[in-house]
């Protein structure tokens, strides 16, 4: 107990009466008391084991069991083998660039550009977000084919922007690509968010909302600048519309709270909560079960901070406003598209001619029922692959 510790280098972030404590080049991190995050701190200034445990005594009145909090201490990978400290990284490839994307100069550029998009929507009508503009032309495989085409680069700059945003405050974040039910998924990981005052936090949350609102207006714009000499607008225009439709059915996808979107760490940290989905769940669960009867079922609300209890308390109320904008998404947008595709599909389909239109209706159907199979197979297949393996257990990191 005489022995020193040998600790990582680690950040200590106080939020509320907690101090969130980790290692940035891992993304592993606790939540602390405060009076353990001084214990922890003091261990990590060289004190040992016996000194602190002293220190502590003095300072809080009471005891403490060293041995279960150094092998907590291990379990989240705080304490060095004493072979080797982890060295500070280099600063982050392309901090340069998150500087000038989030630079005030920059953020007059967004400005200027909305606002000339919402002086363009009070005077032409037909630039007006509406489901139609989805089917900006009669073919349908053109347009499930330019919409899908698209959705690639969107998506990959909709998290490169969180990725831009974290590595703007020196932190290494980085994005993964990867193959889900046989479509590319982008995924942010930004493990030292957590190390940064909260104040910090929200841009990088909200990043890829401000890329997604600075795409609508851009390609809103361009529909404008790209009309036909008699005033209409031309397929390319109407292209732009169809696309920055889909990236304000995005942007409204963002309010359903439930499903952990980027407005739900921003509420999240806002409320000062650490993990406000499960505690959530779990309390609003354990009503049911209690008033049903079945108290087997019930959680132990005490593994989440006392703050995720109080606020997971009442967050139900948000959660059911996610519910209610998945309706409205539903009833405004999904359910009319599929309509309007449904419609012009059979209008193609049982015109009684073979024309152009007929095999591009017939093409669309085939391409839209490949896709399904191909997901019901690989869904299949992975469930199977996952029945063969030995659990294992994760490291659960923080992402954005």
């Amino acid at each position: 107990m005489s022995s020193q510790l040998a600790i990582h280098p680690l950040s200590f972030v106080e939020q509320g009466d907690d101090v969130i404590v980790g290692r940035t080049d891992t993304g592993s991190y606790a939540v602390l008391p405060s009076d353990g995050a001084q214990l922890l701190r003091k261990l990590a200034d060289g004190m040992t084991l016996d000194e602190a445990a002293e220190w502590y005594k003095s300072a809080f009145d009471e005891a403490v069991d060293m041995d279960e909090f150094v092998e907590a201490l291990t379990e989240l990978g705080f304490v060095s083998d004493g072979t080797q400290l982890a060295e500070p990284s280099a600063g982050p490839r392309f901090r340069w660039l998150g500087v000038a994307l989030f630079s005030p100069l920059a953020w007059a550029g967004y400005s200027v550009l909305a606002v000339v998009w919402l002086v363009l929507l009070g005077r032409h009508s037909d630039l007006r977000p509406h489901p139609g503009q989805i089917f900006f032309t009669g073919s349908l495989i053109l347009v499930q084919a330019t919409l899908t085409i698209s959705q690639i680069p969107l998506l990959f700059l909709h998290e490169s922007f969180h990725v831009l945003a974290g590595q703007r405050l020196g932190l290494r974040s980085k994005l993964n690509v990867s193959n889900r039910y046989g479509y590319i998924v982008f995924e942010t990981q930004t493990n030292g968010l957590l190390s940064v005052p909260r104040s910090k936090r929200y841009l990088p949350f909200l990043a890829g909302m401000t890329l997604d609102s600075v795409l609508v207006c851009l390609l809103g714009v361009a529909a404008e600048l790209t009309r036909a000499g008699d005033g209409s607008l031309s397929l390319v225009g109407r292209a732009c519309l169809g696309i920055a439709f889909t990236v304000i059915l995005r942007l409204a996808w963002q309010l359903q709270l439930y499903l952990q979107t980027d407005l739900y760490y921003v509420f999240s940290t806002l409320l000062s909560c650490h993990d406000l989905h499960a505690a959530s769940k779990a309390i609003t669960l354990n009503r049911i079960w209690r008033r049903l009867g079945w108290s087997d079922r019930l959680v132990d609300e005490d593994q989440w901070t006392a703050r995720d209890r109080k606020v997971g308390s009442w967050y139900g109320i948000l959660l059911g406003f996610g519910l209610v904008s998945a309706i409205g998404l539903t009833l405004f947008g999904s359910l009319p598209i599929a309509f309007s595709y449904v419609a012009t599909l059979f209008r193609h389909l049982f015109s009684g001619r073979f024309d152009a239109l007929f095999w591009d209706a017939l093409l669309s159907v085939a391409v839209n029922g490949g896709e399904l199979v191909l997901v019901l197979f690989l869904s299949r297949r992975k469930r199977r692959m996952n029945a063969g393996r030995a659990p294992r257990l994760l490291r659960q990191e923080s992402e954005v």
